[in-house]
């Protein structure tokens, strides 16, 4: 007999309708939504990461969303704890989990059942670190990071976040095994969830790189730039420091850029990020692809996920 928690994932790039898919299918199953987005989970964050609105939340509960203050740091190791939480007090309730968003360590992380070491941080380090990547870019950091964990530098090459290699070289040296075997080693563990994961990408990438233009656009309706000039002129943590939307309207507010080439580098930058995205998700084998340029209404695209979560014998 399967003991294991069902749930379901639904990831994909900014902007390619993970929002109103999930919903959907969370009405659909009876399910509460748990947000995998490294950036929703901070107040005040809200154009800029394109949190739901409570209309389009349509009554279902989001977890993990609005949840903790700009200047609290975060981990994915401490997402992994939190969201288990919420999997367990859902399941508990007799609903369906949904894991929604695109960050797609914290989703692995979760679903692939990754064990953290309690592993010492050393600040001094992490500021040297910092000033070297500052100072000479990601590339010596790649290159020193390669000399002892070639996986993970190949890995993090693609991502180009120097947060995660400069946290790769920390761990190592902290705790003397790579981020690699440490992985390794907690993956020894069966997960204790039936996954179904669905991923959304366009087969036309102009498309998706349409939407996302868009919305930049419609961002700077809803006010985005009041915003950032908020969250720029706050404190702030090494995480939500990350958040991409208010970096790039910065030169705006110092007087060394037009507000249009900003926006523009917004877009850009926007762009890139999702291409990251999906060649985090293209990894996984197991995840089903849905693209909805493939169908003629929404209503077919959802009715296509409503099929593909049934075979994955969530129910019946």
């Amino acid at each position: 007999m399967n003991n294991k928690i069902r749930v379901v994932s639904v990831v994909g790039p900014t902007a390619s309708g993970k929002t109103k898919l999930s919903v959907a299918l969370a009405k659909h199953f009876d399910g509460e939504i748990i947000s995998a987005d490294s950036m929703q989970i901070y107040r005040g964050m809200t154009v800029a990461t394109a949190k739901p609105t409570r209309e389009e939340q349509e009554g279902i509960p989001h977890h993990l969303m609005d949840y903790l203050p700009a200047t609290e740091s975060y981990s994915v190791a401490k997402f992994a704890e939190d969201a288990r939480r919420c999997i367990e007090e859902i399941s508990g309730r007799g609903r369906l989990p949904f894991i929604v968003g695109g960050t797609g360590l914290y989703v692995d992380a979760l679903l692939n059942n990754v064990q953290f070491m309690d592993a010492q941080r050393d600040d001094a380090l992490t500021k040297r670190l910092h000033a070297q990547y500052e100072q000479s870019g990601i590339e010596p950091l790649l290159a020193e990071l390669a000399g002892f964990d070639p996986q993970s530098a190949q890995r993090l090459s693609a991502e180009r976040n120097p947060k995660r290699v400069i946290r790769a070289i920390e761990f190592y040296r902290t705790c003397g095994v790579t981020i690699t075997e440490q992985a390794q080693r907690s993956r020894l563990e069966e997960p204790p969830y039936q996954a179904v994961k669905l991923a959304l990408n366009f087969r036309d990438r102009e498309k998706l790189y349409e939407r996302i233009n868009l919305r930049v656009d419609l961002m700077m309706q809803q006010g985005l730039l009041q915003e950032a000039q908020e969250v720029l002129d706050s404190p702030r943590s090494s995480t939500s420091a990350m958040a991409i939307g208010y970096k790039e309207l910065a030169p705006y507010f110092r007087g060394e850029a037009a507000l249009a080439d900003c926006v523009e580098k917004l877009k850009r930058e926007t762009r890139r990020y999702a291409k990251r995205q999906l060649t985090w998700f293209r990894r996984d084998k197991d995840i089903h692809w849905l693209y909805p340029d493939d169908y003629s209404s929404f209503e077919e695209l959802y009715d296509a996920a409503v099929q593909i979560i049934n075979k994955g014998l969530l129910y019946g």
